[in-house]
C-alpha cells in the first residue's frame, strides 16, 4: 500500500511537471479536446470536495475519503501524458506484462511453487499474490478480455494463438482456482458480451440468456463455483432467519440495507464525503445488539457509497461518469472500443458487490487501465502502429 501511494503521488507530480514543461505541436489534436471523460471526472472530484462543507465525518477521515475518490484524476493524467498511439501501445505492452506476471505468480502458488514476492496474507491459502483473491479474480477476468480483444496486437507467428491461450488460462484461474464470486460474475459478463460481439447481428439478442447459460454450465462443471454459490444461498438464508450479519453475504446485506436507510434520510445532498462509516455506526448504535464497524469502511457497493455521501445525485453522478466513458469509446476503432467497453462493464458489475473504484489496488487498477484504453483509442494513429483487423463499427 505504501508503494502504491508513493507511486500515485510521483505520477501526479511528474505528470503535472510534464504538462507544464512540454509543448505540443499546434497541429496535434489532443484526445481531451473531444472527450467527455475528463469533464465527468473533474465534476465528480469537485462534487466530493464541495461536500466537505456538510460532511458529518471527522475532517481527517473526510479528507482521506476525498483522496481515495481522487484516484480518478489518474484517468485524466493517462490521457494527457500519452501523446500518440505508439506510446499507448508501449504502455499497453508494459501493463500486459505486469498482468501476465501476476497470472504466472498465481499459477505458481497454485502448483505450490515458492513465490518469494507474494506479499498477500492469502497467498498460501487462496493463491492471491499481492492483494486479495477478490481483487485478483476481477483483474484476471479483465485481463482475459484484454488478451482476447487485443490478440491481433500480439507479435510473432503464433502471437494470436498465445494471446487466446493466456486468456483461457486467466479465465481458468478465475473459475477453478480463486474463490472470488465477484470475479466469477465479472468473467461471466465479459464472456457473454465477447460471444455476443462474435455473433451475427440478428443473433445478438441471445446475449440476454448467455449469462444464465454460462452460469449453469459452470455450476455443473466447476466444484469451486458450485461450492461458492451454495455458500451464498446458505448465508442469505441464515441472514434472513436471524438478521445476524456474521457471514460475507450477511455483512453485505446488512451494509446495503443500512445504506439505503441513510440515503432515505438525506436523499438530496447526502452526508458528505467520508460519511459512510460514522453514519453506519450511528444506525448501528440505535440497535445496541449490532456491532460497530471500525477502519475506513464502505458498504461493499460503489453505487450505495456514492448515494450515502452525495445522495441520489451521487448515484446519478456515478452512472453519468460511466456513460461519459462509454460515449468516448464509441469514437474508437472497434477492437479498442470493445476492450474499453469490456473494462467498463467489468467495473459496473464489480461495483454491484464491492466498492471497486473507491478501494485501493483494484480501484487503481481500473483507473490506470481506463485511462490507458481511452488514450489508446482516442489518440491519433502512427505509422508504427499495427494495422487493425476489419470489423463492423463498434456498438
Amino acid at each position: 500500500m505504501a508503494i502504491i501511494s508513493m507511486a500515485k503521488l510521483l505520477l501526479i507530480i511528474c505528470g503535472l511537471a510534464t504538462l507544464l514543461l512540454t509543448r505540443r505541436p499546434s497541429s496535434t489534436i489532443h484526445p481531451l479536446a473531444v472527450a467527455w471523460t475528463p469533464v465527468a471526472v473533474l465534476t465528480v472530484f469537485f462534487a466530493f470536495g464541495f461536500s466537505l462543507l456538510w460532511s458529518v465525518a471527522p475532517q481527517a477521515e473526510a479528507l482521506g475519503s476525498l483522496a481515495k475518490h481522487g484516484k480518478l484524476i489518474v484517468v485524466i493524467l493517462m490521457m494527457l501524458l500519452i501523446r500518440d498511439r505508439r506510446e499507448a501501445l508501449y504502455a499497453l505492452a508494459a501493463f500486459g506484462l505486469g498482468q501476465l506476471f501476476l497470472l504466472a505468480s498465481a499459477s505458481m502458488l497454485f502448483m505450490h511453487v515458492p513465490v518469494p514476492w507474494a506479499t498477500s496474507n492469502m497467498a498460501l491459502t487462496n493463491y492471491a499474490v499481492f492483494s486479495s483473491y477478490l481483487d485478483q479474480g476481477i483483474i484476471n477476468a479483465v485481463f482475459a478480455a484484454l488478451c482476447w480483444h487485443f490478440r491481433f496486437l500480439a507479435p510473432g507467428r503464433f502471437g494470436r494463438q498465445l494471446a487466446v491461450l493466456i486468456a483461457l488460462l486467466a479465465l481458468g484461474n478465475v473459475f477453478f482456482v480463486l474463490n472470488g464470486r465477484t470475479g466469477q460474475a465479472v468473467a461471466i459478463a465479459l464472456l457473454s458480451i465477447a460471444i455476443m460481439w462474435e455473433l451475427p447481428k440478428r443473433s445478438r439478442a441471445i446475449v440476454v440468456l448467455l449469462p444464465f447459460v454460462l452460469a449453469l454450465g459452470l455450476y455443473a462443471g466447476s466444484s469451486k463455483i458450485r461450492e461458492r454459490l451454495n455458500l451464498v444461498y446458505t448465508e442469505m438464508q441464515a441472514y434472513s432467519s436471524n438478521q445476524e450479519p456474521v457471514t460475507s453475504s450477511g455483512l453485505r446485506l446488512n451494509f446495503w440495507s443500512k445504506s439505503i436507510q441513510l440515503i432515505g434520510q438525506r436523499p438530496l445532498a447526502g452526508s458528505g464525503v467520508g460519511s459512510w462509516l460514522p453514519e453506519f455506526n450511528r444506525l448501528q448504535h440505535e440497535t445496541p445488539t449490532e456491532n460497530q464497524v471500525s477502519g475506513h469502511g464502505n458498504p461493499h457497493q460503489e453505487y450505495l457509497l456514492w448515494g450515502v455521501q452525495l445522495g441520489i445525485p451521487g448515484i446519478l453522478m456515478f452512472l453519468g461518469l460511466l456513460l461519459c466513458m462509454l460515449r468516448d469509446t464509441l469514437k474508437m476503432e472497434t477492437p479498442y472500443a470493445r476492450a474499453a467497453q469490456s473494462t467498463l462493464l467489468a467495473l459496473a458489475v464489480a461495483c454491484l458487490f464491492n466498492a471497486s473504484l473507491y478501494d485501493a489496488q483494484i480501484g487503481d487498477f481500473f483507473c490506470v487501465l481506463l485511462g490507458l484504453l481511452l488514450a489508446l483509442g482516442l489518440t491519433q494513429n502512427t505509422a508504427s502502429a499495427p494495422p487493425l483487423p476489419q470489423h463492423e463499427p463498434s456498438t
